[in-house]
């Protein structure tokens, strides 16, 4: 693999004596993960059903490498399910540093694809907020399908700019995540097209951006509360000079030492960063504490006014039928949309949200049809009806390539589950059960 020279110069002021050891690696295949999704399964459960083995990560603890050669990973029944995530190893080192409690309210300020929220989303269990932000429209779609697929039903999925996303939501979260957009380097082994879009003016203007969403991130933390910082690159501008320049120019932030990592060591206490050396593709992150003690973050609660009593008994009627356990949620109606949203989800207004909470349904005319991410969201056991099928049942296939598929007990609406996880649903008549899968996620 050629890389250009400024490149390989550049690395010689981050790794030193090691630059030759890193560009021998260069033409090794690159490092592939999973990490588990506890909203779903634990790793207990998943790693036996998997078709191929796995090795712990050292950069997150339910994350895992997978052999090189393993091909079809999006296309397995427990992907579909959201049991895990495919995510680069070293991607997973930065979540841990927000140190994430339950009840937390967590910003992940550029989100998409979703693997990180999806982290954030396992280590809060259900408890607390993930406020996932994507100012790319069509990348927050993408994100918000992640969303579904793994069941995150606290959670808000935005497109916003993050300057006005933090004019709207300052000092509302404990933890603020910055995964920023960067010139991408720790991806070269993997993309190695993308070594001809590099240049020096590509990465120093990746470094002013970065800082201006950084300055924007920070808006939004609360006092006593933690940001990280992340970037996939190497660049000292994008890293270690953003966090220098942070530092100054920000006197209610201070760094936040990170004692124990599996990464490289930096010049700063604060940051860490992992290359091909330490077992990853490429990552760097920072973390920094607002000053101040523990404060109640500063957002409202929504308010929620429904429709008439017509349309609140119809409501009452459908998640009846649908749920043997109901979940902890308020139902929300807004146009011919029904949603589950937990209470003291903060006010959205003027902050692009796509998605708040789960769709659960959409009103025609005097009945409701539900809606996919209903299913994907809760747990098997808070269902009236279920088909629960093992991963060697002819129907899991069948089912995600969009067929019918024979069941049996009551007639309605019917959650469809791999191994006890729920993965979607259809309506059972007579026998048989008419599949509800999203065209757009069948098997082909």
């Amino acid at each position: 693999m050629n890389y250009p020279v400024e490149f390989s110069e550049e690395l010689k002021t981050v790794l030193g004596e090691d630059t030759e050891k890193f560009l021998s690696l260069s033409d090794e295949p690159y490092y592939r993960g999973i990490s588990v999704n506890r909203l779903k399964t634990s790793p207990e459960k998943l790693l036996p059903l998997l078709p191929f083995g796995t090795k712990k990560s050292p950069f997150y603890s339910d994350g895992y490498y997978i052999p090189n050669d393993t091909e079809g990973v999006g296309n397995l029944p427990l992907h579909h399910a959201g049991a895990f995530y495919v995510q680069e190893p070293s991607a997973s080192s930065a979540v841990p540093l927000l140190e994430i409690e339950k009840d937390d309210f967590v910003l992940d300020l550029c989100a998409a694809p979703g693997g990180k929220s999806a982290q954030i989303a396992s280590l809060l269990g259900g408890t607390g907020l993930v406020w996932s932000n994507e100012y790319v429209k069509n990348r927050s779609r993408i994100l918000l399908s992640n969303f579904e697929r793994m069941g995150i039903s606290n959670g808000i999925v935005s497109s916003c700019r993050p300057d006005i996303l933090a004019e709207k939501l300052h000092g509302c979260f404990d933890r603020v995540l910055v995964d920023a957009p960067c010139s991408g380097e720790g991806m070269f082994r993997r993309d190695p097209d993308s070594i001809k879009e590099w240049s020096r003016e590509h990465v120093e203007a990746c470094a002013v951006r970065q800082y201006n969403i950084l300055i924007s991130a920070a808006e939004c933390v609360r006092d006593g509360g933690v940001l990280v910082y992340s970037t996939c690159t190497f660049s000292p501008e994008e890293n270690e000079e953003t966090v220098r320049r942070f530092l100054k120019e920000n006197s209610d932030f201070e760094p936040y030492e990170i004692a124990d990592h599996a990464g490289r060591k930096t010049e700063f206490s604060n940051a860490m960063r992992v290359t091909p050396l330490e077992g990853g593709e490429g990552h760097f992150a920072a973390r920094f504490r607002k000053k101040g003690g523990a404060v109640r973050r500063k957002c409202g609660s929504i308010s929620v006014k429904n429709g008439n009593r017509e349309q609140t008994k119809l409501v009452e009627s459908f998640l009846e039928d649908i749920f043997a356990v109901r979940p902890d949620m308020v139902s929300v109606v807004k146009g011919e949309k029904l949603y589950l949203v937990p209470e003291y989800f903060p006010v959205a207004d003027g902050t692009g949200v796509i998605r708040a909470g789960v769709l659960a349904g959409e009103i025609i005319r005097n009945r409701i049809e539900p809606c996919h991410a209903l299913f994907t969201s809760f747990p098997v056991q808070y269902f009236r009806r279920v088909i629960n099928l093992s991963l060697d049942d002819e129907r899991v296939i069948s089912f995600l390539h969009g067929n019918e598929i024979d069941c049996g007990g009551d007639s309605g609406y019917t959650a469809v589950a791999f191994e006890g996880m729920t993965a979607g649903f259809g309506k059972c008549s007579g026998g048989r059960l008419k599949n509800k899968y999203p065209k757009g996620l069948r098997l082909l």
